[in-house]
């Protein structure tokens, strides 16, 4: 007996992408589009006649705003959201609040050459619905939930490293580790899977919400306590030494594990050049990228987290790590900042006996 097929109903005012998501999603075995709507107040009915898997959602639409409709959606039926738009490329911020909203990832419409340029990465977007239909869809945090409250700093160098890699799900998860860490704390390298010209705004979202400061990273760059550093979009960050200091390098070479930014790239260079000075996390994410990275974290002396399934939205890249025995502990995405700001405080001590 066959698979039951990934149930898709998509949402867009353009009947162009509507058709090709329909050619797209119906080429693939494992899925169908079951219906397809030109607004929200059509979707709302179609939702309840066809109980979708993933609804896949513009933002730009007549008689309700896509972000409105997210909103309203995920508050009161909340169900895997790939959002589909020319604004989640050209306003990235955009993009930011539908992730903040629940939407599982995104996807960018072609500016130019629609058809074919949909056509052409039409394996992406099955993967990315795959992924959604995996996921664990997850309400909003309220507009007025009050700032975690920050942890202590722990007494170490200014050479204990922070070291995270994260995918679908990640841009909230990776916020709710930053935004208890105290100003004070240690270094941190983050490698988010996401396409050029968004991780600048993601790093300026970041930086307004949390005590460090949060900056999209740069070639040759110090890295220093206090600061997160967010690779660009486009580049593979690695971690390198210049005389005492720890710094920043960019590399634009090819993808690795078919991302760049690629976490393995990040992970791999901390385990050559921090080995027991860095504190490895991987966080939510499709696919395998950072699980052998982590492990030879581990195997260099570093100590390494992954987050556990119940509170990753896809819980892919850290089973792998775990399968692979990278991990040195599992823990829950409420607990990685705190654990993070323990173990460092722990190899602090342990370093100064």
């Amino acid at each position: 007996m066959s698979a039951a097929k990934i149930k898709v109903l998509c949402v867009d005012d353009s009947a162009l992408i509507r058709d090709l998501m329909t050619e797209i999603i119906n080429a693939q075995d494992d899925m169908e589009v079951v219906a397809v709507a030109p607004d929200p107040l059509v979707a709302r009915d179609l939702i309840k006649r066809h109980n979708p898997d993933v609804l896949t959602l513009d933002v730009e639409m007549p008689r309700m705003d896509g972000l409105d409709f997210l909103e309203r959606l995920m508050r009161l039926r909340p169900m895997p959201v790939l959002m589909v738009s020319s604004l989640t490329q050209a306003g990235s911020e955009v993009t930011l609040r539908a992730l903040e909203l629940g939407a599982v990832d995104f996807l960018a419409k072609p500016s130019l050459g629609i058809r074919n340029g949909m056509l052409d990465y039409g394996e992406l977007i099955a993967e990315k619905i795959r992924a959604a239909a995996r996921s664990r869809p997850r309400q909003a945090r309220r507009v007025d939930a009050p700032a975690p409250v920050p942890l202590k700093a722990p007494l170490v160098s200014s050479e204990k490293l922070l070291i995270i890699g994260a995918s679908t799900g990640g841009t909230e998860a990776i916020r709710a580790v930053l935004e208890p860490l105290p100003a004070n704390a240690p270094a941190l390298m983050i490698t988010q899977h996401m396409p050029g010209g968004f991780t600048r705004s993601f790093a300026e979202r970041l930086n307004k919400l949390c005590r460090i400061t949060v900056k999209e990273a740069e070639d040759g760059e110090r890295v220093v306590p206090g600061h997160a550093y967010i690779a660009p979009g486009d580049a593979h960050l690695k971690l390198a030494r210049s005389g005492a200091n720890y710094v920043a390098r960019l590399d634009s070479g090819p993808p690795v594990n078919r991302h760049r930014p690629s976490v393995d790239v990040l992970f791999d260079s901390v385990a050559q050049h921090a080995g027991r000075n860095a504190i490895g996390v991987l966080l939510t994410g499709m696919g395998r990228d950072g699980a052998q990275g982590l492990l030879r974290m581990r195997q260099a002396g570093s100590m390494t987290l992954a987050q556990d399934e119940a509170s990753c939205v896809v819980f892919g890249m850290p089973r792998e790590a775990i399968a692979l025995g990278g991990a040195s502990e599992v823990v829950s995405l409420e607990d990685v900042a705190p654990r993070l700001m323990a173990l460092a405080a722990a190899s602090g001590r342990a370093q100064r006996v």
